[in-house]
């Protein structure tokens, strides 16, 4: 029987770990590698070279580390290096993040869509391909939220300030009568239940965490690298782990129901602060587990150092 294959994931900050709960639910045999480039953060504020720079280093990083299979948990960097990753690393199966235009132009009753995400993710062709191909019949509209991924990194979940940015991003899109939000960015679903109380429940939220761990267990299976017996396969992963609805979202806000169980092998990094981040992963996910901290070298990518205990 196959061994659990290591799945290397990457994100600027902590917005990833949303993705990681989620891979955790559906295949909790794999152990995770997981690198918040935070030294580097916020993506949107960065260039596509910039990103593609990033992105190759902390592949190279993740690779070595023993990662047989990387998951991009960062919507901007997804956009702005998806494809080229897969150029560059032709054997490297790369799982990325798109926001779920499909389901909300399926699921919508209006007719209107709202998407929430960083300029950059809107600007990319990512973007633009999913309109061309899904949204024929709805109309979509977007809305650059600047402000939430530094509150999130702040661990501001439900601070003054985040109530104030969320209403301001929000009410555009309520006043043209949305009935689906799509969650652009990893961040956003920490503020879930904050988007909830001020969306109502009219408005369904659109994760698409859930997807890209379903396909991430497809692509483990076709490569013969899904994890020994004791684990989901694939398929019951897929059964069990549909669109998070507003009850098990609520339900994830005490700590350690966050994250049911997580390979001892697993492993987590910063290019950032380790101290902030472990405190974020306590915070965020009710894990406890050391952070050892990734810093660049000036053209070759990263190193791995022990955190400060």
């Amino acid at each position: 029987m196959p061994q659990a294959s290591p799945i290397g994931l990457f994100d600027s900050g902590v917005g990833g770990l949303s993705v990681a709960r989620e891979i955790v639910r559906q295949l909790p045999a794999h152990p995770l590698i997981y690198l918040a480039d935070q030294a580097h953060a916020p993506y949107g504020q960065r260039s596509l070279a910039q990103i593609q720079g990033f992105a190759e280093g902390i592949t190279r990083f993740l690779l070595a580390e023993g990662a047989r299979v990387i998951v991009i948990a960062c919507n901007t960097a997804s956009a702005a290096a998806l494809h080229w990753l897969r150029r560059e690393f032709p054997t490297v199966p790369f799982i990325g993040m798109e926001p779920a235009i499909k389901p909300a132009a399926e699921r919508t009753r209006s007719g209107h869509v709202g998407v929430i995400a960083t300029a950059a993710t809107f600007q990319g062709e990512l973007f633009a391909s999913l309109l061309d191909r899904f949204a024929n019949g709805v109309i979509v509209h977007t809305q650059v939220c600047p402000e939430l991924v530094p509150l999130v990194e702040a661990g501001e979940l439900d601070s003054a300030a985040t109530t104030a940015a969320l209403d301001s991003y929000l009410a555009p899109l309520l006043a043209v009568g949305i009935d689906q939000l799509v969650l652009g960015c990893t961040h956003y679903p920490f503020l879930r239940p904050l988007i909830e109380l001020i969306t109502g429940p009219a408005v369904e939220i659109i994760d698409p965490a859930a997807a890209v761990a379903r396909q991430t267990g497809r692509v483990l299976a076709q490569r013969g690298w899904l994890a020994t017996p004791g684990s989901k396969t694939a398929d019951a992963a897929a059964r069990d782990a549909g669109p998070i609805s507003r009850e098990q979202a609520a339900s994830q806000s005490d700590g350690a129901a966050r994250l049911p169980s997580l390979d001892d092998r697993s492993r987590f990094f910063t290019t950032g602060d380790p101290l902030r981040f472990q405190s974020m992963l306590r915070s965020l996910l009710g894990l406890d587990a050391p952070v050892k901290v990734a810093a660049w070298q000036e053209l070759t990518g990263l190193r791995s150092l022990t955190a400060p205990r």
